[in-house]
């Protein structure tokens, strides 16, 4: 090979490195802007940190989730605690959301993808989801459309085979028609309120007494048990009538694990049912009393219902007779720690009784019963025994 020829060659390799970084530099560069590649990050510079605010549009309405000092909160329902599982499992996933293939789409075919943004024609829109931080500055942007569905041919308990979503269809808002398939499909992803409250709820245990107290005087009822695992015994039974111990166990321990629905928000108490109430009082065996109201029908499946929490102070300790130092130590801070815990527990579920909240109505509907409800059902009486014929002479 003479000099000539070593100098053309080295020449070119210079050339096709330099255009190799700059491809390189170039889908790095892509990759950073939002237009990602296979297996990158779409939001790799989101600052899941900094969000402070999300914003779900959809055709069908707007939800607004905003971080406060003592955690997040949903706007449209006045600011009642959201679940912060569901949005920190929300933002992981935003943040990690790799694309599986990206493609480019015309203006034409971003109906069909579902990846036109939410306005007043529901048609070919998607979701939006807007990040910002603590000042309402943006940070960044998805757009949510067609979810990617993969046939099946595997027998079901129903018949046949059928679909199963396998990703999603996503796009930067402002991108210039750059589409991406995700493998997440962010089902639950909606602006529907209900989706993300924070669902604990007031946890009834050791339930002593059951009150009834229905307008009906007469149809009132009250149920009291011995110890936890006792039988529930009638209050004040009235002549001729027995509790049937298979109904009255039926009952179990009421609202051990309630939950709500959704918030009522701006209604008033003649809309709720809850200024003429049926009430229901729940005492534990650790001195709690619960006064729950439940109001009008909401629909088919719920109720209005509403909660006042209560609680007696545990009586001081009384020492034992010949009650050893070491004894009292231990026996001290036991019921000091019994106290705080009742202290802590009554101040957790105080925090309830603010809102009206809507409850499935097999929530509610075992104790919802009058009193003719538990009493056995009464033996009808034979017929009375015919008289001895008289004897013939």
């Amino acid at each position: 090979m003479n000099r000539n020829h070593l100098i053309l060659l080295l020449a070119g390799v210079i050339v096709f490195g330099s255009l190799g970084l700059w491809y390189q530099q170039s889908r790095d560069e892509s990759y950073r802007s939002g237009s990602a590649g296979m297996g990158a990050k779409l939001l790799a510079d989101l600052p899941v940190n900094d969000v402070a605010q999300i914003t779900i549009r959809q055709a069908t309405g707007e939800l607004n989730l905003t971080r406060k000092d003592d955690g997040w909160q949903v706007k449209e329902r006045d600011g009642y605690k959201a679940s912060f599982q569901n949005i920190s499992d929300f933002l992981r996933k935003a943040a990690e959301l790799k694309v599986v293939q990206s493609e480019k789409a015309g203006p034409s075919q971003l109906p069909r993808l579902e990846l036109l943004q939410p306005g007043k024609d529901t048609n070919g829109t998607g979701t939006l989801v807007e990040f910002r931080d603590k000042d309402s500055k943006p940070l960044r942007a998805i757009l949510l459309g067609k979810k990617q569905v993969k046939k099946t041919e595997q027998a079901s308990p129903f018949g046949g085979g059928g679909e199963f979503p396998v990703g999603r269809w996503v796009m930067d808002p402002k991108s210039n028609g750059e589409v991406a398939l995700v493998s997440e499909v962010f089902n639950e992803i909606e602006a529907r309120p209900e989706q993300w409250l924070d669902k604990e709820f007031v946890r009834i245990e050791k339930v002593r007494t059951i009150r009834y107290l229905p307008s009906s005087a007469t149809n009132a009822w009250s149920l009291v048990r011995e110890n936890e695992s006792g039988e529930w015994k009638l209050v004040d039974a009235k002549p001729g009538e027995q509790l049937d111990p298979a109904k009255a166990s039926a009952l179990g321990n009421p609202f051990a694990s309630a939950a709500f629905t959704d918030v009522a928000i701006g209604r008033k108490p003649t809309e709720t049912g809850l200024d003429k109430p049926t009430v229901i009082e729940l005492e534990t065996f650790d001195q709690f009393t619960y006064t729950l109201k439940v109001g009008a029908k909401s629909g088919e499946e719920a109720s209005h219902f509403a909660v006042a929490v209560s609680a007696k102070s545990l009586p001081p300790r009384v020492l034992g007779k010949d009650e050893k130092p070491e004894d009292k130590t231990r026996l001290d801070k036991e019921h000091a720690d019994k106290t705080k815990a009742q202290q802590d527990k009554l101040a957790s579920e105080k925090r309830f009784e603010k809102w009206t909240y809507l409850v499935s109505r097999w929530t509610v509907d075992p104790l919802l019963k009058d009193r003719a409800h538990f009493l056995a059902e009464k033996k009808p009486e034979g017929p009375a025994p015919k008289p001895d014929a008289p004897k013939q002479p």
